[in-house]
């Protein structure tokens, strides 16, 4: 049969893998909730986040113009400059 050392083993590999579950569903719920304080924040500072108007940041960048591309998505979005040139980033290529 099994001997103790496998026992104990399959039982530590269920225990961590039971938290391991446990904690990626607190992430997902936390995540949730950072969204929707996100959300509040937004709008009670009046930005609106128009996400579905890439369209202008990738005609921008198709025509050379990054530095105004990264400048239109910070107006959009009241962002940081970092994350707008990041965010910008990820249409190039």
């Amino acid at each position: 049969m099994f001997d103790d050392s496998v026992f104990w083993m399959c039982l530590a590999t269920l225990i961590i893998s039971l938290f391991s579950l446990s904690q990626k569903t607190t992430v997902v719920h936390d995540n949730s909730r950072l969204e929707r304080k996100l959300d509040l924040i937004l709008k009670h500072l009046q930005i609106e986040v128009d996400e579905g108007s890439d369209e202008e940041i990738r005609a921008l960048l198709k025509s050379g113009q990054k530095i105004e591309a990264i400048k239109r998505y910070r107006e959009r979005t009241g962002v940081g400059l970092r994350e707008a040139k990041d965010y910008v980033e990820q249409f190039e290529g």
